[in-house]
Parts: structure tokens; C-alpha cells; sequence
């Protein structure tokens, strides 16, 4: 890795993502982690290679990551609707709280890994902070938000996904099974949908 500084570009969808060490669908590796952060550092074609903030790098279905923008959107004109932060800022605190206490069960011994998962399910919380530029991912309107600390506006939304999506039927860029399925979500106000 060189020496210039992570800026993820993107983020992995909610249901994660399958990977590649190359372009070549004969070379898994370990999948991605939902709603993780990533750079997209080169595409060919629908594959996109990706590099971790510790440095790891991977080829991924490129189609399915989810844009954060370089620069806020723009100011002009009016957002397509504004809030409060603080109220989704604070259910990203609970859920995350939540998810630290079933992580210090499962490592103390208190739970096991049934009770962590149970305790886990549909837990979801995405936050990537640049300075004053904040992304949050509001899991009940399956959407992200942009925020300025003063206001939060929808960037983007999954809006062909619906509860109960399966991961099955999903394929890699060249057409075979690549593991989970994601319906594009789609950046609120862009033409290519990145």
C-alpha cells in the first residue's frame, strides 16, 4: 500500500459482498463484511478492486457497492428532504452499544455463539465520518443519510430490495454464483446510479 491516506469512496452493501483475490472467479477469498467502508482503487468491466482501511484488497462484483461521495451534495436548490441528525445518530449509538455488550458476552463465556447471533440478528448500523461530512445508514428506511451536523438528507436508498430478500440468485461479474444477492441501491439524484 502506498502512503496516501484511506478515503473510502464506497461501501459495502447491507448483505455483504463476495471477493476475489483477482478478476477470476476461481480465486475466492474472504468474503466483505456488510456496510464496511472501501476504496475503490480500479474497475474492469463490472469488477471492481477494493482496498480495505488496513489495507486488504480484494476484486468485487463492483455493481453492488454502495457510492459515498467525494464532496457533499451539492448545496444548491433544495435537498430532497432534511432532519434532525441527532435522533439517528442516537439509534446508531444503541445499536452499537448493543452489539459491544453481545460481543463482550460471547467473549467472556456468557454467551455462545447461537445466543450472539440470536441477540444479533437484524442489528445493522453503517457510519463513515470525514470531518464535518457524515454518512449514516438508517436501517428502518433502508436508506443512507448524508449529514452536516446540522441536517441529514437522503443520499441513497434500496428501494427494489424488500424484507426478506434471499441470497440466492446472485452471480459473480462473469456470471456465475458469487454468493449473496443485493439489488442495486440507488444514489438519490444520479443518472448511473454511482
Amino acid at each position: 500500500m502506498t502512503g496516501h491516506a484511506f478515503r473510502p469512496t464506497h461501501v459495502v452493501p447491507p448483505s455483504g459482498l463476495p471477493a476475489w483475490a483477482d478478476p477470476d472467479p476461481g480465486r475466492p477469498t474472504a468474503p466483505l463484511d456488510p456496510l464496511l467502508p472501501v476504496q475503490l482503487m480500479e474497475r474492469r468491466g463490472d469488477w471492481g478492486h477494493v482496498r480495505c482501511a488496513n489495507g486488504w484488497d480484494a476484486w468485487v462484483d463492483g455493481r453492488h457497492l454502495v457510492a459515498v461521495p467525494g464532496d457533499p451534495p451539492a448545496t444548491a436548490g433544495r435537498p430532497l428532504d432534511t432532519t434532525d441528525p441527532r435522533p439517528l445518530l442516537a439509534r446508531a449509538e444503541r445499536a452499537l452499544a448493543e452489539y459491544r455488550s453481545a460481543v463482550e458476552e460471547l467473549a467472556d463465556g456468557v454467551a455462545d455463539g447461537e445466543a450472539f447471533h440470536a441477540r444479533t440478528r437484524g442489528l445493522r448500523i453503517g457510519v463513515v465520518v470525514d470531518g464535518e461530512d457524515m454518512w449514516l445508514y438508517d436501517a428502518g428506511g433502508r436508506q443512507w443519510r448524508y449529514g452536516d451536523g446540522r441536517r441529514l438528507s437522503t443520499y441513497a436508498t434500496d428501494e427494489a430490495a424488500a424484507p426478506g430478500d434471499t441470497a440466492e440468485g446472485a452471480h459473480a461479474p462473469d456470471g456465475t454464483d458469487g454468493g449473496s444477492r443485493h439489488a442495486p441501491t440507488r444514489v438519490v439524484g444520479s443518472e448511473d446510479g454511482f
